[in-house]
């Protein structure tokens, strides 16, 4: 047996085999808090790309730039400060750590709001990335102590519809404030709900016991920083899950930091057409593709686990031709109709990687391996695509000067293609080990 089929069977018989009871009630309102909080995190991280337009108009930015504020700048400080948060979460309090993070992120959005040039904007855009760096991870964690073994799938499916909802409410609270007023109050009245927000999460939500629901052997010790690195990189699992996770993220975030600024500026929408119907499309479409893509983790993953692998192989591979479609119709009616497909079919990669991660490593080593995840996925996804995107955008505006963005976005496309094989090459390990 190769290195990478002992990895792959060391994680098939991690799983636990012994029952364990349904949810509690305060499981699932632990689980609607959380998930709250995570709304207001996406909808604060997507609300400079539904206002790009304005906001280029008031600062005086190009596309490279809107890239590099949405993409590289931000994600430095959200990917890399994420990991000594989430090694510190591991050893401290998760839900003090959480609060913190959302009091941090709130504070600099209400900045952004305020900013009044590239520079205070662009300082404020990478204030918020360290907030939010403590955002996730921590909730990754708490939420796989408070569900069991075969319903984690579904929980952290569920918590996962907060960046639809958030990125749905995004576009419509945000368009809408920017078309009546303007740009700065949508920043400023976000901000101070997540301030409220971040003072009353202590109160709901307890810090549960790390492996409480992992069976009674499970023996919690305090998590190593350079041991856990080390664990999560020697692991050919969760090096692939996070680099075909990344590989698709480069397409999702370099499409939707600019489908905005792409369907006011190539299709001819306005702001209030933009309210409605993008906002329909995304939070259907990306609710729906979150929850099922759980669901279905929950129902096949105690057979196998190259469910983990091939829930987004196939997902992805269907996604290609309305992604095509979307760039290539001439209006924007006809562009919203083929970006349900790609809403539906990009975010499968998410529950899959999110729930892989958390099964296959120990309870005292949740947080950072999950904030390890987040590091490579979010690097290559969140800090490359938009800023890729951007300088694509710029560099096709001397050729065609009206449909820059397009031709940009069709460049993407090779990335579908990179993320299918690295999953395909994840499902082969765990069929190996299967086989072994």
């Amino acid at each position: 047996m190769n290195d990478l089929e002992r990895d792959g069977a060391a994680a098939l018989s991690a799983r636990p085999d012994h029952p364990h009871p349904n949810p509690s009630g305060r499981a699932w309102l632990v689980l609607g808090m959380l998930w709250f909080v995570y709304v207001l995190n996406f909808l604060d991280r997507q609300l400079m790309s539904i206002l790009a337009k304005p906001i280029q108009d008031t600062l005086h930015v190009s596309d490279s730039q809107l890239g590099l504020i949405g993409g590289l700048y931000f994600a430095m400080f959200y990917c890399f400060i994420a990991i000594p948060v989430g090694w510190l979460a591991d050893r401290t309090n998760r839900v003090a750590v959480l609060s913190l993070a959302c009091g941090i992120w709130s504070a600099a959005t209400v900045a952004c709001g305020l900013s009044r040039s590239y520079g205070e904007f662009a300082f404020a855009r990478m204030t918020v990335g360290f907030g939010e760096a403590g955002g996730v991870p921590p909730s990754y964690a708490i939420i796989t102590d408070y569900f069991p073994p075969g319903r984690r799938g579904t929980a952290l499916g569920i918590y996962n519809l907060g960046p639809p909802v958030g990125a749905a409410l995004g576009i419509a609270f945000g368009a809408a404030i920017a078309a009546a007023f303007n740009w700065r109050y949508a920043f400023i009245i976000l901000g101070v709900v997540g301030i409220i927000a971040a003072a009353v999460l202590p109160l709901l939500v307890k810090e549960p016991r790390r492996g409480g629901l992992d069976g009674a052997a499970v023996k919690i010790e305090k998590a190593g920083f350079w041991s856990t690195l080390r664990m999560f990189f020697s692991r050919p699992t969760l090096v692939l899950a996070s680099l075909g996770s990344g590989a698709t993220q480069f397409v999702t975030y370099g499409l939707g930091n600019f489908t905005t600024l792409f369907l006011m500026r190539e299709k001819g929408m306005t702001l209030s057409e933009v309210a409605v119907w993008y906002a329909l499309v995304v939070g259907i479409g990306m609710s729906a593709g979150i929850y099922i893509s759980g669901r279905v983790i929950d129902r096949f993953a105690r057979k196998s686990k190259t469910v983990y692998a091939l829930a987004p192989v196939i997902s992805l591979t269907l996604a290609i031709p309305f992604y095509l479609g979307f760039v290539w119709a001439p209006t924007w009616p006809l562009a919203l109709a083929f970006l349900i497909g790609p809403t539906f079919l990009n975010y499968f990669y998410l529950s899959s990687s999110v729930a892989l991660v958390q099964e296959e490593v120990r309870p005292e080593q949740r947080v950072m391996s999950g904030a390890l995840l987040l590091l490579v996925m979010n690097f290559i996804g969140l800090g490359l695509g938009p800023t890729y995107v951007g300088a694509a955008s710029d560099f096709f505006k001397a050729s065609h000067p009206h449909n820059s963005l397009q031709m940009a976005l069709y460049t993407l496309t090779p990335f579908y293609v990179l993320a299918i094989g690295l999953f395909l090459w994840l499902a082969r390990i765990f069929r190996r080990a299967e086989q072994a």
